[in-house]
């Protein structure tokens, strides 16, 4: 059987800690759907979806095993429609564990077959977020390194 992760996020913008947690679940499962939702917590998006969506497609034109797909719905009823058994998310602190374990409870309550995976994010990328990325960029700051493609 192929073991299919979605990789869930507003990835608003998409970040080099993103394309990690990606390179290294290419690892564990034979294909990984970036899902990029809309997150009803977050009205108005920095970079449009479908900007962030061709950026996320460009950065792994060379990964036949990735895709990317836009979703607006349960992300536990998205992992049945696309067969998908597991979650894939990345942790840079406690803070990320505990918002994400509560996530992934009510994702298994949802869909019991629904495993989530967590990897811990490389120590070099922990302190990249999208939330800082946005607020350089917003005032003007260099942001290039932070992020896997050309803005």
């Amino acid at each position: 059987m192929k073991r299919i992760a979605l990789f869930p996020g507003s990835f608003d913008p998409f970040t080099k800690g993103h394309e990690d947690i990606v390179l290294r679940g290419l690892k564990l499962f034979d294909e990984i759907i970036i899902a990029i939702g809309y997150n009803s917590q977050k009205q108005n998006r920095y970079f449009e979806i479908e900007y962030m969506e061709q950026k996320i497609i460009e950065t792994f034109a060379h990964q036949p095993n990735v895709s990317v797909i836009v979703y607006s719905e349960l992300t536990a009823e998205l992992a049945t429609k696309y067969n998908a058994k597991y979650i894939l998310r990345g942790l840079r602190n406690t803070t990320d564990f505990e918002y994400e374990n509560s996530i992934s409870q009510v994702n298994r309550d949802l869909n019991e077959e629904l495993e989530t995976v967590f990897l811990i994010t490389s120590p070099e990328l922990a302190a990249v977020n999208s939330s800082i990325v946005r607020e350089v960029h917003r005032y003007g700051g260099h942001v290039q390194k932070y992020l896997p493609y050309m803005l």
